[in-house]
C-alpha cells in the first residue's frame, strides 16, 4: 500500500514541479514569460510618436497558419515550429527579422489603435527591436526609450531565442493636424495564452516636461483615455495599492525561478519553525533589495541583470540540494536572508518598468508590491506546505521520494538557466 502512494504521490509532485518550471517544453504555448506592456506617447510637431514595448506572444499567437501534413499548426509570423520531446515549441525566425523587420513593428501596429476625436489614426512604423527578457535595455523614461530604439539594428548573436523569452520594441509615428489634447488607445490583441488577461499596462504621456501615468490591467480591449485636462494616474492611493498588490502576485506567479525556489525552501523544511525561520529571512531580504533597487541602489551595468538572474538559478539548485540531502544548515536566517537580497533585485527589475519614481501614490504602490509577492509566495507555501505534512506523516519514504520527485526537475531546470545566463554575462563581457 505505501509502494501505491509513494507512486502516486511522486507523478503528482513531478507533475507540480514541470508546472512551475519554465523548461523548454514549458513553452509550447507561447508563454509569457513578461507580463508587461508599456507605451510611452510623446507630443510632437505634426503628431504623436508611440514608443512601445510588449512581448512577442501577444502579437504572433494568434496568427499560427492553419494545419499542415504533419498535423501541427504552420508557423506564425517571424517565428519558426519545432518539436521538443513530442511538444511543439516556438521559435524566433531571426532570418525573417532581418528581411523584413519593419513587417513585424506592423503587426505590432495593427494591433493597436490610436483614437483621435472619434477616428482611428493609421501610424507609420519607423523602428523595429527585438530583445531577450533577460537582456532587455531599460525602457523606464523617455530618454530611455529613445537611445533603446536609436542606432543601428544591433548584431545578432546568432542564438536561438523562444518566442516566449522575446518582447518587441517598436516606434511608431502618428501623423495628425493640430495639438492632440485628448486621445484614447486600446488594443485587438487578445491571444488565448496563459497570462494575457493578467497583463499589466503602463502609458505614460510625455507632455509640458510633466509625464502622467496611466495603467491598466489585461488585453486594452476596453481604450486607456487620456486628458489634456487630467491629472494622471488619478485613482485613490488605496485603488492604486490593490493594483501594485495584484501586480505582485502576478509577478511571483508567473515568475518561474522565484517559484520553484519557494517550492524547494518549502519541502526542505524541518518543521514548522524552521519553514517560518526560512520564509521570513527570504522576505526581509528580498524587500530590502527590491526597495534599494528601485529607488536605483544598485549597479547599473549591463552585466548586473543577468548576474542576478545567474545567481538566481544558483539559489534554486542550492534550496534543491539541502532539500534532497535534509541536512540542516546552520544560520538558516541569514542565508535565506542573503538569498533574498538576490531575489529582491529580481523584482526590482520588473518594478522599476511599471512604477516611476515621479508617480503618485509612490510609497503605497510600492508596499503593496511587495505585499503582493508576499501573498503569492504564502500562496504556494500553503498549498505545498499541508501536502508534506500529511504525507510525512503517512511515510517518511513516500516524503523522501515525493522530495525528490520535486526537487530533481527543479534543480536540473536551474542548471540549465545556470548555463545559460552565465554565458549571457559572458557575451556581455565580450561585447
Amino acid at each position: 500500500m505505501a509502494v501505491h502512494r509513494l507512486k502516486w504521490f511522486a507523478a503528482l509532485a513531478g507533475l507540480m514541479a514541470l508546472a512551475f518550471a519554465d523548461s523548454d517544453s514549458a513553452r509550447a504555448h507561447f508563454r509569457l514569460d513578461s507580463n508587461l506592456r508599456i507605451i510611452h506617447v510623446a507630443h510632437e510637431a505634426g503628431g504623436l510618436r508611440v514608443y512601445m514595448r510588449l512581448p512577442m506572444p501577444m502579437v504572433v499567437a494568434g496568427l499560427l497558419g492553419p494545419e499542415t501534413a504533419d498535423g501541427q499548426p504552420a508557423p506564425a509570423p517571424y517565428t519558426t515550429n519545432r518539436i521538443e520531446d513530442g511538444v511543439l515549441t516556438h521559435m524566433l525566425d531571426r532570418a525573417a527579422l532581418a528581411r523584413d523587420p519593419l513587417g513585424l513593428g506592423r503587426l505590432v501596429a495593427e494591433g493597436h489603435v490610436l483614437w483621435v476625436a472619434g477616428a482611428a489614426i493609421t501610424g507609420r512604423v519607423e523602428a523595429v527591436r527585438v530583445h531577450p527578457v533577460i537582456a532587455q535595455p531599460r525602457f523606464t523614461t523617455l530618454d530611455e526609450v529613445r537611445d533603446a530604439m536609436a542606432g543601428p539594428v544591433p548584431a545578432e548573436d546568432g542564438k536561438e531565442l523562444f518566442v516566449g523569452e522575446a518582447v518587441i520594441d517598436v516606434r511608431i509615428f502618428y501623423p495628425i493636424d493640430g495639438l492632440v489634447t485628448d486621445y484614447r488607445f486600446s488594443a485587438t490583441l487578445a491571444p488565448a495564452i496563459e497570462g494575457a488577461g493578467a497583463l499589466a499596462n503602463l502609458l505614460i504621456d510625455h507632455r509640458d516636461g510633466a509625464p502622467r501615468h496611466y495603467r491598466a490591467t489585461g488585453t486594452l480591449a476596453e481604450p486607456i483615455a487620456v486628458s489634456g485636462g487630467g491629472v494622471g494616474d488619478s485613482r485613490s492611493w488605496l485603488a492604486a495599492a490593490a493594483g501594485f498588490v495584484w501586480q505582485g502576485v502576478v509577478h511571483i506567479w508567473l515568475g518561474a525561478d522565484h517559484m520553484l525556489f519557494v517550492l524547494c525552501l518549502t519541502i526542505g523544511a524541518f518543521g514548522l519553525g524552521n519553514l517560518l525561520w526560512r520564509i521570513t529571512g527570504f522576505t526581509l531580504g528580498h524587500t530590502v533589495t527590491l526597495i534599494a533597487g528601485f529607488l536605483g541602489y544598485g549597479p547599473t551595468g549591463a552585466w548586473f541583470i543577468p548576474t542576478i538572474e545567474a545567481a538566481i538559478a544558483v539559489s534554486i539548485i542550492y534550496a534543491g540540494v539541502i532539500a534532497l540531502t535534509r541536512r540542516p544548515v546552520a544560520a538558516t536566517f541569514a542565508v535565506t536572508a542573503v538569498i533574498g537580497l538576490l531575489h529582491g533585485f529580481g523584482f526590482s527589475f520588473v518594478l522599476r518598468d511599471i512604477l516611476q519614481i515621479d508617480t503618485p501614490h509612490l510609497w503605497s504602490s510600492l508596499i503593496a508590491f511587495n505585499v503582493g509577492v508576499e501573498v503569492g509566495q504564502v500562496a504556494l507555501i500553503l498549498l505545498v506546505w499541508p501536502v508534506m505534512t500529511v504525507v510525512e506523516g503517512i511515510s517518511t519514504v513516500v516524503a523522501r521520494y515525493g522530495r525528490g520527485a520535486v526537487a530533481v526537475p527543479c534543480i536540473a531546470v536551474a542548471l540549465v538557466w545556470t548555463v545559460e545566463r552565465v554565458g549571457l554575462i559572458w557575451s556581455r563581457a565580450l561585447s
